[in-house]
Parts: C-alpha cells; structure tokens; sequence
C-alpha cells in the first residue's frame, strides 16, 4: 500500500476544511485497509489514551471496534451526506407544509422582498451574526475533523500493535 503524496501547499490551505475532510478521510481509508479483520477489534478495549479520551462519551466506554464502526460512519456521512430516517420524515412533513401554505397564500415573493427593504438595519445585523456564527461552526468542524483524524491514525497503529505489526509501514 502507498501513500499518495500531496503537493505542497500554502499555510492557508492547510487550515482549510476542505483539507481536513481530505486527511480525515485519507486516514479513515487507511485504517480500513490496514484492519483486514475488524471483528479482532470487539471486546478490546481502548487503552487510556488522551487522543481516544476525546471520543469516549459519558454514556459509555466501548471497545475498539465501536470506535471502528464510527469513523467509517462519519467518514460515510462526509462523502454521501446525513441521511436518516428522521431527516427524511421531517423533510416530508415540510413539503407538506409547504404546500399547504403555498396553495392557501396569496403573498407572493415581490411582498417578501419590499418587507424585507424596510428592515436593512436587522439584515445587516443579522448577517454579520450569520458570519460570525459561520466562522465558530467552521472552526469547530476542523477541530473536530482534525480529533477525528488523530484517532483513525491511533486505531490504525493500535491494531497494528495488537497483532503484532507495530513497526511495519511506519
């Protein structure tokens, strides 16, 4: 198996969430090729380990293949998008309602828009929270990432320890 290299790249790439969902998929990638037999991973448990701390819930501990199942999981998520029963009945429901209120409306996008000029003041303020609140979800999203990445590369190389391998491909 080899690594592909990537090309260079400026500081402000590196800080990119387009980066980050790259390297956090290439690591889940690489962790599902090195496992080749997941089911060695039930009932072992995570050693105390402040990168795999940061995943534990209070709930519970888990074992090594929970933790497994849920990178390949959000790895999933990040390529095809969240897609579950929930979301699916909710949108349902507001198309629904959309058009429940769309065949009974008689306001049409033209009103929308001339309401909307009087209240610029609340637009700008409201965009400037949109901003703000953008860029602490985006921060939050490449911390994230970049935890969850940590702990594919960890799981990765604690399989490799737990049968045997531990210095190959390093």
């Amino acid at each position: 198996m080899m690594r592909q290299v990537q090309p260079p790249q400026t500081p402000n790439q590196r800080n990119s969430l387009f980066n980050a969902m790259n390297c956090f998929i290439g690591a889940v990638n690489n962790m599902d090729q090195t496992i080749m037999v997941p089911s060695l991973l039930r009932d072992v448990p995570l050693e105390e380990d402040r990168v795999m701390s940061s995943l534990k819930s209070d709930e519970a501990e888990g074992d090594m293949f929970s933790y497994y199942q849920l990178l390949k999981s959000i790895r999933r998520d990040i390529e095809w998008g969240v897609r579950c029963a929930t979301a699916d009945e909710r949108r349902k429901e507001n198309m629904k309602i959309t058009r429940t209120n769309s065949s009974g409306s008689t306001c049409s996008y033209s009103s929308t828009c001339s309401y909307s000029s009087f209240s610029s003041e609340e637009d700008l303020e409201e965009e400037e929270d949109l901003e703000k609140l953008f860029q602490y979800h985006l921060t939050g999203l490449q911390g994230v990432l970049s935890k969850l990445t940590q702990q594919a590369n960890f799981l990765t190389k604690r399989y490799k320890k737990e049968i045997g391998i531990g210095g190959w491909g390093q």
